[in-house]
C-alpha cells in the first residue's frame, strides 16, 4: 500500500468516527465540535486530491464561519436538557 492510500483510509476512518460522534453526542456543543473535526478530515481529503484551494475554503468558510455561528446560536439559546423534558 502506498502512503497516500494509508492517509486516505486514516482520514476516512477519522471522518466516519467523527460523523458518528456528531449523531451520538447528547450535548449540542460537543456535536458542533465533532462536526468541525469532520470538516478538517474532509479538507485532508481535498489536500490529497491536490485541491488546496477547496481545502482552505472548507476550513475558513465551514469550520471557521458557519460552525462558529452555530456555536454562538447554541450558546445563546442555552438548551438545557431539563427544560426540554418539561
Amino acid at each position: 500500500m502506498n502512503t497516500l492510500e494509508i492517509l486516505f483510509y486514516a482520514l476516512s476512518a477519522f471522518a466516519i468516527v467523527s460523523a458518528i460522534m456528531v449523531l451520538v453526542s447528547k450535548n449540542p456543543i460537543h456535536s458542533v465540535l465533532w462536526l468541525i473535526l469532520v470538516f478538517f478530515a474532509i479538507s485532508g481529503h481535498y489536500i490529497i486530491l491536490n485541491a488546496q484551494f477547496l481545502a482552505i475554503v472548507n476550513i475558513i468558510v465551514y469550520a471557521g464561519a458557519i460552525m462558529v455561528l452555530f456555536l454562538f446560536v447554541i450558546m445563546m439559546i442555552r438548551l438545557e436538557t431539563s427544560e426540554l423534558k418539561h
